[in-house]
């Protein structure tokens, strides 16, 4: 099964989940459900983004599948370097010949701009300035990453709450509680929506742990 098939979505009839799973499951549950006419508009949603996906579930299964198979169409465009990046050409490493000695491993030469005091600090580096600096990204991509993905959680979990939650009681509340990360005001405030929803936001802000255990509002 291809990435794009295999993009893991939820599906929703109304409040109630109708399938969560890989994008061709949820998609082909969708079409079924349609084909015998629900009552409630079904939305799904991009479990990664939290963002509503528009499905063209025209045709046979085999058309559905071909459909969403092809990547996403982009239009091709000219990029133009800003005034301070470099003017030279990027040389194709792999025409050049390869000498003796150790292999490459990928390295790829950019300018960096940096002022003197930067490159006197970087150079009293143990192994010199590039590995000074390949340190410092590694140690920021390490520190940021978590970040990251809890920023990218809130978003999505704001999305879905956008969608499907909007008119709900104490929507403002619990998207504040998101962004702040306090999730028992989250849990609070989101008490009495529906199960699957709630749910669904709470697996979509912290994960798939234990938001199944939760007790269904009445």
């Amino acid at each position: 099964m291809s990435d794009l098939l295999a993009k893991p979505c939820t599906a929703f009839d109304g409040h109630r989940v109708l399938l969560s799973g890989p994008l061709i499951e949820v998609a082909l549950a969708v079409k079924a459900a349609t084909d015998n006419h629900s009552s409630n508009a079904i939305l799904v949603f991009d479990d990664a983004t939290g963002r509503v996906i528009d499905l063209d579930l025209r045709g046979s299964e085999a058309d559905i599948v071909e459909r969403l198979s092809q990547p996403p169409q982009t239009h091709a465009g000219r990029y133009r370097p800003r005034a301070d990046e470099a003017t030279e050409p990027a040389k194709d490493e792999s025409s050049e010949p390869r000498g003796r000695g150790r292999p490459k491993l990928g390295v790829v030469a950019r300018e960096v701009t940096l002022l003197p005091r930067h490159w006197d600090w970087l150079a009293a580096q143990p192994g010199g300035a590039s590995a000074a600096l390949r340190r410092l990204v590694d140690e920021a991509r390490r520190s940021g990453g978590t970040r990251q993905h809890n920023r990218a959680a809130q978003d999505a979990a704001y999305h879905f709450m956008l969608a499907m939650a909007g008119d709900l009681p104490g929507y403002e509340e619990a998207t504040r509680a998101l962004f702040v990360d306090d999730r028992p005001k989250l849990e609070q405030w989101t008490a009495n929506w529906p199960q699957d929803v709630r749910s669904h936001v709470l697996r979509l802000a912290f994960g798939p742990q234990d938001q199944l255990t939760l007790p269904r509002a009445e």
